[in-house]
């Protein structure tokens, strides 16, 4: 088990196979800067080491057949109970193809809690034992598979984490974009962004947004995201 960070102020603990995989993520870019200031807390807990030495086995075929491997229930139920023991608080969720979608909303409701588990399994899944006995919830990223819980992962702490107060440098960077509660009921896509040079091959910015007037690109930017999300959801212009 390794530990990242110094304090609890959002306290995530991360069940894996290979936490190899999570070690330069938590010292990356604003993630890793949110550890350097006490605003985020990572332990690392390799399921491996809660199953049977020499070979730590955490797998095993399926029952009734089929293709792939089950991860095995007793590593897996150990491991999370030792994370209750001593952080009882912890929110448990399961990562898997079945779960509930994960959105904005859902990260703004992980971010508020004090402490969350992510248990990334392997395999063809995990024993259906594990969950009915320690998991609180089920989240998927999308309606795909991947090979494991571990990119899908660090997606929901990303995209949690920058809701937390102090993480990004700027608070109004989590209003006014993309699902944000600013947008209409959360589910428009923020307005088109432009910065330097004012043209650039032939393309230039949008004068309003050159004006100075404040109340002018707010409109702007609103009605622009209406049509940006109609555009990307394939709804014909008016």
């Amino acid at each position: 088990m390794r530990n990242f960070g110094r304090t609890n102020v959002w306290n995530v603990n991360l069940l894996t196979i290979f936490p190899e995989i999570f070690e330069s993520f938590l010292k990356t870019s604003l993630v890793g800067k949110a550890i350097t200031r006490g605003l985020f807390n990572a332990t690392i807990t390799n399921i491996r080491d809660f199953s049977s030495p020499p070979h730590h086995k955490v797998d095993d075929t399926p029952y009734g057949g089929g293709a792939g491997m089950v991860m095995l229930p007793e590593p897996l139920v150990t491991s999370i109970e030792s994370i209750r023991q001593r952080d009882p608080s912890t929110w448990v969720v399961l990562l898997s193809p079945s779960g509930t979608r994960f959105t904005q909303e859902k990260a703004q409701e992980l971010a508020k809690r004090p402490s969350v588990t992510l248990v990334c399994g392997r395999y063809e899944g995990i024993d259906q034992r594990v969950i009915d006995l320690a998991i609180d919830e089920e989240i998927s990223v999308g309606d795909f598979v991947v090979m494991g819980g571990e990119v899908p992962a660090m997606l929901i702490i990303e995209a949690s984490l920058r809701l937390r107060p102090g993480v990004l440098h700027n608070a109004e960077s989590v209003t006014h974009e993309s699902f944000s509660p600013d947008l209409a009921d959360g589910s428009v896509v923020e307005a088109p962004q432009y910065t330097r040079p004012e043209k650039f091959r032939e393309l230039v910015v949008p004068e309003v947004l050159l004006s100075g007037n404040h109340k002018a690109i707010a409109e702007w930017r609103l009605k622009e995201a209406h049509a940006k999300t109609a555009r990307l959801q394939g709804i014909p212009k008016k």
